[in-house]
């Protein structure tokens, strides 16, 4: 039983930001990788960022400089900072956990519902 709750995202204009957020909650023992895919109309869905326990971090090319991924392990929350948003960027963002809830349990996978980024020319 572990859910997620994403906020942050909206409507913008083409050179804004945009700060997303994603908490997980529920019976939690670990996380392990936590990250950011989206997902555009008639496309397959991507990665955008991906960071895991030990801080590393892994970007798609097209949002290299521009968007940042951290987390707060105390608030099991996820963030992705978007700047220098473009109309490419539009799709609908959705948060993704790698969760192990007790040591006797593997670890799961699991995703968020979605938040819309829409961005405008």
């Amino acid at each position: 039983q572990v859910q997620l709750v994403e906020s942050g995202g909206g409507l913008v204009q083409a050179g804004g930001s945009l700060r997303l957020s994603c908490t997980a909650s529920g019976s939690i023992f670990s996380i392990n990788a936590m990250g950011w895919y989206r997902q555009a109309p008639g496309n397959e869905r991507e990665l955008v960022a991906r960071i895991i326990s030990d801080g590393s971090t892994k970007y798609a090319d097209s949002v290299k400089g521009r968007f940042t991924i951290s987390r707060d392990n105390a608030k099991n929350t996820v963030y992705l900072q978007t700047n220098s948003l473009n109309p490419e960027d539009t799709a609908v963002y959705y948060c993704n956990v790698h969760v192990r809830q007790s040591r006797w349990r593997p670890e799961y996978e699991y995703w968020g519902q979605g938040t819309q980024v829409t961005v405008s020319s």
